[in-house]
């Protein structure tokens, strides 16, 4: 659990109940709903248009839009770096700023198994709001059911999410041409190698965390510099940076060159690739984006980004080639290319 999390916590503290666990009851939107959204909910994530306990939400936005939504079921669900709540948030806000949106509403609802204790489920709120006010949205509707024990494991989040389109965005992959700059903007696999610490029981000299993290205000301070000089914004979760750079050569029918040597990794993040023997490049990421730029901004988006906290450790990693469409090819640390494809498998099942 990270340090803003327990300062919130202090802030937010549970209230008294007369339940420790949650119940199947406490689905069936009868009195024990009514107490389970009472208590922490509807207060802790309080704005004036959820306030208004609706079926839905009302609310006015004005020209074009961005819509998406995910689903969470992240195994384990608190993790070194973040929990599942806050992982929810994150995606769904980061979802929309890939779109060139600025994020502004999202819905919420939970899938809860019956016996996750009520603390637990408290610190999942607390992480929620501390997600919502970092990124500046409002959770303003939403669900909450129960399964049986057995039937989920713990918690499931859905989150959908809505925002403005930046009114300098144009964000498309068909504006993707030969010698555009491909930009990544931190260290790969951090978010993928902490949940596989957990599960494994590896140790290390200090704690491998997840890079869960909201992009939306760093996304918008380059829209504002280098507008539709950024053609594609994609941020590279399940199946990894490699997965996405393959789907985004086939959809463009162009070629991608990358570096092995250029690719950002924290050096006990790539041990822990090596010691369970992965590939940083498929594991999946969740305070990541990938920039497809136009080369002659690239220096200067890669200098403003390593200046803004969440791009310290940027990195140009490849270029965009008319060479050997639909492929992308990298070429190792000693020299050697190979064909990088697609993700082939699950490789970590239950990461978000």
């Amino acid at each position: 659990m990270n340090k803003k999390t327990i300062k919130m916590q202090l802030q937010c503290p549970m209230p008294k109940l007369d339940f420790d666990v949650i119940t199947l009851g406490h689905g069936s939107g009868g009195v024990l709903t009514n107490k389970l959204l009472d208590s922490g909910v509807f207060d802790l994530l309080s704005n004036p248009i959820l306030d208004e306990r609706h079926d839905g939400a009302i609310f006015k936005m004005e020209g074009k839009m961005a819509f998406s939504t995910d689903s969470f079921l992240v195994s384990p669900i608190f993790f070194p770096g973040g929990n599942i709540g806050e992982l929810a948030v994150n995606g769904t806000v980061n979802d929309l700023a890939m779109c060139g949106a600025i994020p502004k509403y999202i819905s919420l609802s939970f899938i809860i198994e019956e016996g996750l204790k009520m603390s637990e489920f408290w610190d999942i709120l607390v992480s929620i709001k501390l997600a919502c006010e970092e990124a500046g949205v409002h959770v303003v509707t939403g669900d909450t059911k129960v399964v049986e024990k057995g039937k989920g494991d713990k918690i499931f989040i859905n989150t959908s999410g809505v925002g403005s389109i930046h009114s300098k965005a144009n964000i498309a992959a068909k504006n993707i041409k030969a010698g555009d700059k491909i930009i990544v903007s931190g260290n790969i696999a951090s978010h993928g190698m902490a949940i596989m610490s957990v599960r494994e029981g590896l140790e290390f000299d200090s704690e491998i965390l997840s890079d869960t993290i909201h992009l939306n205000h760093t996304i918008s301070g380059l829209l504002d510099t280098f507008g539709e000089h950024i053609h594609l914004l994609t941020d590279p979760t399940r199946g990894g940076i490699a997965t996405v750079l393959k789907e985004t050569a086939q959809s463009i029918n162009l070629g991608i060159d990358m570096a092995q040597r250029n690719l950002p990794i924290d050096n006990q993040v790539a041990s822990a690739c090596e010691l369970l023997g992965l590939d940083p490049i498929y594991v999946a990421n969740e305070g990541l984006f990938i920039a497809f730029v136009d080369a002659s901004i690239a220096d200067d988006f890669l200098e403003t980004l390593q200046k803004d906290e969440n791009g310290t450790n940027a990195k140009i990693i490849g270029t965009v080639t008319e060479e050997h469409p639909r492929q992308v090819i990298m070429e190792s640390a000693i020299g050697g290319k190979r064909v990088v494809s697609m993700l082939p498998g699950e490789q970590l099942p239950r990461i978000c």
